[in-house]
């Protein structure tokens, strides 16, 4: 018997024609699949009669759209819980408003016109709403429901507590249709400028929570349009609600009634000095060449008024372990080895308002050995602390700051004195590790735009002194070690509101060994197509 010989012809043929055969069969039976889908619905679960509102909203296209089952697919129902109230009258006459987050977890609302029957009910009640025949449209820059007869809503239950929704500011402005007819908290928020003791609640307000200005609005005709008693610093709890102005959609915020209004403090707590940036962390090594940026926000005469700065260092070695029992000055209990704090003494030198200073080691370099003098700034205390103990408390060190991944921060106060009770005026960590708070022991922090010495969206205000303790969780980021990054914090502080206006953002600058001061001091990088702000350091309004 003769073998029968195949060519690699004749072998790449039939490769060739194996692939038609399957690529063929794999586009008919696409075309099955297609057609399926075309003739049938997912068998796999019944359709819920509710649609959620998310899906509700994203219906509407610009331009008017009556709801039915089809365009709802195959639902013809909505629910939520109320949050308008019209006892105040300060919202839109004849509107039933409802939220919930049944798509995503995200919150959305929806406006329902009922005429006088949305008076009928109050947050917190559950209501199931048949909307088929309805039009989505909207009406005056908000997004409605209209031809809803009274008769099509359900009240299922009432008391139902809504949970505090906070919101910045700068969110809502960037996005307001996702924020529409939703109950939000702008919280710490102040007046941007100043009321007086008989300015009413009438008209519009801008309010400032750190993330940007934002309309207050009080119709004449509410209720509570003509009282006075501004407060200066208070939650807002209100619907948003949107108007249209040049094309675009343009949000302000409607408290309901006074109630909506949780007041904070009626005086300024004003920070003198404010923290504006920090190198942690050289290129090569750090003894001696870690420093502190820092601004004052009025003149200050050391002599007259002295401060300190305590540094907290939590890496593994530092001394003692375990929580920091006596808070900021816990480097005292400190016998030998790295100790936990570090404190420098403020009590030479001046400043003017608006002016940057240092605080650090005596070689004043921007970025390390042999880098740009820093030595013409403003240093308001500099020694060798790889080699001498710090002012009261702290043991010679090789560095100041936490590389290991533990946190590590630094806290400006008022006074020489610093014991567990002890409050900073400014304060900022970088990192969450290591054993922070416990109960009563802990760093205590400032109110700053990261930090709150008590739960501003409790019902009590629970105190939470600590960082790391309540909400007090925030922090700056470890940057990549030994590559000589400086961490600028561009945000603006205004004194005679006694509040950050714009909240501190952290923008590493990798500095060289040439680096001048104005990149640490100024904006840098400079601003381009991308990053049109470019990277501002820290200014005082």
């Amino acid at each position: 018997m003769v073998a029968k010989t195949v060519s690699r012809t004749d072998t790449l043929k039939e490769i060739k024609m194996k692939k038609i055969i399957f690529n063929s069969f794999l586009l008919l039976s696409m075309a099955f699949v297609w057609s399926g889908c075309e003739k049938q619905n997912y068998q796999g679960g019944d359709i819920s009669p509710y649609m959620p509102l998310f899906d509700l909203r994203n219906l509407y296209k610009g331009s008017d759209i009556t709801l039915s089952k089809d365009n709802m697919f195959g639902s013809d129902k909505i629910d939520g819980i109320v949050v308008s109230d019209h006892s105040g009258e300060n919202l839109p006459e004849g509107l039933l408003i409802i939220q919930q987050k049944r798509r995503l977890g995200l919150w959305r609302g929806i406006a329902i016109d009922l005429g006088t029957a949305a008076a009928n009910y109050v947050p917190g009640d559950s209501v199931q709403i048949t909307v088929a025949g309805g039009v989505l449209k909207r009406v005056d820059g908000m997004l409605e429901i209209t031809g809803v007869q009274a008769s099509a809503v359900t009240k299922v239950t009432s008391g139902i507590k809504i949970a505090p929704y906070r919101v910045a500011s700068s969110l809502i402005l960037a996005k307001p249709n996702d924020y529409e007819s939703v109950l939000v908290a702008i919280v710490k928020a102040g007046f941007s400028v100043p009321a007086t003791p008989t300015e009413t609640y009438a008209g519009d307000k801008l309010i400032n929570d750190g993330f940007g200005n934002f309309p207050l609005h009080t119709e004449r005709t509410a209720t509570f349009a003509g009282s006075t008693g501004l407060n200066f610093n208070a939650n807002y709890y209100g619907i948003i609600i949107n108007k249209i102005e040049d094309g675009k959609l343009k949000p302000r915020q409607q408290i309901r009634t006074l109630k909506d209004v949780r007041p904070l403090s009626s005086t300024p707590d004003i920070a003198s000095i404010i923290i504006s940036g920090f190198m942690a962390d050289v290129k090569g090594g750090d003894g001696n060449y870690e420093y502190m940026q820092f601004i004052a926000t009025r003149d200050i005469d050391f002599t007259k008024t002295p401060f300190s700065v305590v540094v907290t260092n939590n890496a593994g070695a530092s001394v003692p372990i375990g929580l920091p029992t006596l808070g900021w000055a816990t480097g005292s209990l400190a016998t030998s080895g790295n100790a936990r704090t570090y404190k420098f003494n403020l009590t030479s030198g001046t400043v003017k308002k608006g002016e940057f200073f240092y605080v650090g080691g005596s070689t004043k370099m921007i970025n390390g050995d042999l880098s740009t003098s820093m030595a013409s700034s403003k240093w308001i205390r500099a020694f060798d602390y790889s080699k001498i103990n710090g002012d009261g408390f702290g043991r010679a060190t090789s560095g100041l700051f936490a590389n290991s991944g533990n946190a590590s921060g630094f806290a400006v106060f008022e006074g020489l004195v610093i014991d567990k009770d002890k409050a900073p005026v400014d304060v900022v960590f970088i990192g969450t590790g290591g054993s922070m708070v416990s109960g009563t022991q802990g760093y205590r922090i400032a109110n700053t735009d990261f930090y709150d010495k008590v739960d501003v969206l409790s019902d009590d205000l629970t105190p939470q002194p600590f960082y790391r303790s309540g909400t007090n969780t925030m922090n700056f980021a470890y940057l990549t070690s030994d590559l000589g990054y400086f961490n600028k914090l561009g945000g603006e502080y205004d004194p005679s509101l006694g509040k950050w206006i714009k909240a501190r953002t952290q923008s590493p600058v990798l500095l060289t060994k040439e680096s001048p001061i104005t990149e640490i001091e100024g904006v840098y990088p400079i601003p381009t197509i991308e990053n049109p702000l470019g990277a501002p350091s820290t200014v005082v309004k």
